[in-house]
């Protein structure tokens, strides 16, 4: 694993404030080959976060810079996140001429869980929920209390009963006609907008519409993604069982291998 921050190798000095502070936002992605797919998306996700934490963001191309300084020292095939945080730290206003710093991680690349997946289902909505930002200490909570429960991680349901995502991934399900994607608060993932314009250049027929949990048996399937994967079966998700669909993550993953992956 190694860590730059602004396109030089982080010090210690540089990290020991990032240890201590929950003020920032990041994208993670999977390098394979050097390509990542969505990438755009990832860009256009830091750019919106930084712009709501910090009022700014920094140039697509000096993020790409930086990016590249990365993954120049690392293998071909890599997990990467990229961490924008404040260089003023947290509790503190922000200085008018403040520019925020980028740190980028490179470590081993992953793919997932094999799945099935069984989903505990908690009442929880994420502040912020349009920004993928640090500082959740919910979501690794309520996947280990599910992991205590028998489950493999959880699923979040809004005030109103509505599913939203799960701890670190997005949600979709299957009506038999129509990949269907849930209406409530969430973040939306890079994978997820991957699978989601290629399944319309696919001519795929998707749907939004809000899920509670008496909706599930009458949905013919369930998956999870997330930057490692395009799709993992759900197969519980609280005291609903849901039924196999392979035919319906093999058109999660034939959408996401349509997207050409891009040179950073």
């Amino acid at each position: 694993m190694s860590a730059r921050r602004n396109g030089r190798q982080a010090t210690a000095a540089d990290l020991t404030p990032l240890a201590f502070s929950g003020y920032a936002h990041f994208t993670a992605m999977q390098v394979r080959d050097g390509r990542v797919r969505g990438l755009d998306l990832h860009l256009e996700r830091l750019r919106y976060g930084s712009a709501e934490l910090f009022g700014r963001a920094l140039p697509d191309d000096r993020v790409r810079l930086w990016l590249r300084a990365a993954l120049d020292e690392a293998p071909a095939d890599c997990s990467l996140t990229a961490t924008v945080y404040p260089t003023s730290g947290e509790f503190t206003a922000a200085a008018a001429d403040e520019e925020p710093a980028l740190l980028v991680r490179t470590a081993p690349p992953v793919s997932g869980p094999p799945g099935p997946l069984a989903l505990a289902v908690v009442e929880h909505e994420r502040f912020l929920p349009s920004v993928k930002h640090v500082g959740e200490p919910a979501k690794t909570y309520f996947l280990r209390q599910a992991v205590v429960r028998g489950y493999d991680d959880a699923a979040f349901a809004d005030r109103r009963g509505r599913l939203s995502e799960a701890s670190i991934w997005n949600l979709a399900f299957w009506d038999g006609s129509a990949v269907v994607w849930p209406a409530a608060g969430m973040l939306g993932g890079v994978t997820m907008g991957v699978v989601r314009r290629q399944l319309d250049r696919l001519g795929v027929a998707q749907r939004l519409r809000e899920i509670r949990t008496a909706d599930l048996p009458g949905l013919g399937g369930a998956a999870v993604m997330n930057s490692w994967t395009p799709g993992i079966p759900v197969r519980r998700l609280g005291t609903a069982t849901l039924p196999d669909a392979p035919d319906f993550l093999r058109l999660l993953h034939r959408a996401y291998e349509a997207e050409t992956p891009a040179e950073v």
